[in-house]
């Protein structure tokens, strides 16, 4: 299927395309959000084959070189887990995501998460309108009382496969301030995949960690 992303924000958060079936979503959502999660997860059927995560370590010079990786088999991508990150449990998990990390305690004023996903074929030319258009529509799901404002757009490549990076800064309507990184990669063909990244609030520290989450990114 290669039906675009939605403008308005979604009852979950959007991804690029539509995924070939139905793909879980990490429940781990900012203030706010978490009730809809929370009170949806019974009513999802997990149904990804073969979209375990497990975990292994690469030493390729990356600014996370060495940590333990997350291997997501229903995305297709591997991705690092930052000194203090914590992989959320499966059972937590719902919607689009296939996979997830996050900042580990309680805060429940924000934190850094990042989500894996998987969706249908994006032409290489479609990437960049793509990509925007689900980084502006989930920043609307995650910052709703809020604005975002567009700080890069560019064409990269994950693994040797054509991607696309947006980075959004979100205001969140009370002062705060958040982060959000999305890139969106050509896997092949028949299918696409992507890391969303996502600070509240967003010290540099966060933004670079976020970041380098997502610049860790490799196709299995």
């Amino acid at each position: 299927m290669t039906t675009p992303p939605l403008i308005d924000p979604p009852r979950y958060p959007p991804f690029p395309t539509a995924p070939p079936g139905p793909a879980p979503l990490p429940g781990r959502a900012p203030r706010g959000r978490r009730a809809v999660v929370a009170g949806s997860v019974a009513a999802l059927v997990l149904a990804v084959g073969g979209g375990g995560a497990w975990w292994l370590t690469r030493g390729d010079g990356d600014p996370l070189a060495g940590r333990p990786r997350v291997s997501d088999d229903a995305a297709g991508l591997s991705y690092a887990i930052p000194e203090g990150w914590e992989h959320s449990d499966r059972d937590k998990l719902i919607g689009a995501f296939t996979s997830s990390v996050g900042t580990s305690g309680d805060d429940r004023e924000g934190g850094s998460t990042v989500l894996a996903g998987r969706a249908g074929a994006i032409p290489e030319e479609a990437l960049k309108p793509r990509a925007e258009r689900a980084a502006r529509s989930n920043a609307v799901f995650f910052a709703p009382d809020g604005r975002s404002v567009q700080e890069e757009s560019r064409a990269t490549e994950v693994s040797g496969r054509p991607a696309h990076t947006v980075v959004l800064r979100l205001d969140d309507g009370k002062g705060g301030v958040g982060h959000l990184r999305m890139t969106v990669v050509k896997v092949d063909d028949s299918r696409s995949a992507f890391l969303l990244g996502i600070a509240q609030p967003a010290g540099p520290g966060e933004r670079r960690t976020v970041d380098a989450v997502l610049e860790s990114a490799a196709v299995k």
